[in-house]
């Protein structure tokens, strides 16, 4: 299959939202596009019993329509000083006070941890970056399973730099990079089977490294300049195309606009 080539002079725009003179209580299928949406509604839904679902499935139909996600580039140091690069995808901020994140370390197999999952709890520190488009394919290649004393930066073309505090390199590529040290971990295991099949790792933001030409004059990150990708389903990564702003609904402002709506909507 031909695809097209990846367009380099893309850049994420910012629009209108979808429907910008949405109003309180405005079903979804008042406007064209909302229309067709709730159509696909006539072909039913399938519904999976996970307990009853190959975990192959659940693993494909999970990564494809949790979606999209952003991407823990973590960097960790072993005992025995052997440097381990490699993303995950299953990654989130907790809070900002105190700084906490997290992402979510599959088994090798049983009984058996990755080397992230096995290095971060040695107390040396790790990195978690963000990867931007100029550098994905780069990033990509740590994915490989290597053998445990193998040092994934040695095939990224990536550059080590040095932390102020933990011992594992950040990624001097990366525009944004925590230094963390571990808060804690947490074994998911099968509620059923008492499988160990995941390590949950809650990391403590030490210290944040930003370069200056992707600040805003208001102190945070221009979207448009960082050029952050996302994990998808199977193999497939995104971009950040365009953008929308949605104001956050106050109540103490619109309190009489919604009881009023709400009056409105008990007519019909």
């Amino acid at each position: 299959m031909s695809i097209p080539a990846f367009d380099t002079t893309a850049n994420t725009t910012y629009t209108q939202s979808p429907n910008p003179t949405w109003t309180y209580g405005q079903r979804v299928d008042t406007t064209p596009e909302g229309k067709a949406w709730v159509a696909g509604e006539s072909e039913g839904w399938k519904v999976y019993n996970t307990a009853e679902t190959d975990k192959a499935l659940l693993y494909k139909l999970m990564i494809s329509g949790i979606v999209p996600r952003p991407i823990a580039f973590v960097s960790t140091i072993s005992e025995q000083g052997v440097e381990n690069l490699s993303p995950f995808s299953w990654f989130n901020m907790v809070t900002n006070y105190p700084p906490i994140i997290s992402f979510a370390c599959n088994d090798l197999g049983p009984g058996s941890l990755k080397d992230t999952a096995t290095n971060v709890m040695n107390s040396q520190g790790f990195t978690v970056n963000i990867i931007s488009e100029p550098f994905i394919e780069n990033a990509n290649v740590t994915a490989v399973d290597a053998p445990t004393d193998f040092d994934e930066w040695s095939i990224s073309g990536l550059t080590k730099e040095k932390c102020v505090q933990v011992k594992a390199s950040r990624v001097k590529e990366s525009a944004f990079s925590m230094e963390c040290e571990l808060y804690k971990t947490v074994d998911i295991t099968h509620p059923v089977t008492g499988e160990h099949s995941s390590t949950l790792i809650l990391a403590h933001i030490k210290y944040i490294h930003v370069r200056k030409d992707m600040l805003t004059e208001r102190g945070g990150v221009d979207i448009t300049k960082f050029k952050p990708v996302a994990r998808m389903g199977d193999i497939s990564y995104a971009r950040v195309g365009d953008a929308f702003k949605l104001t956050r609904p106050v109540w103490a402002q619109d309190e009489a606009t919604i009881q009023d709506a709400l009056t409105t909507l008990a007519t019909l």
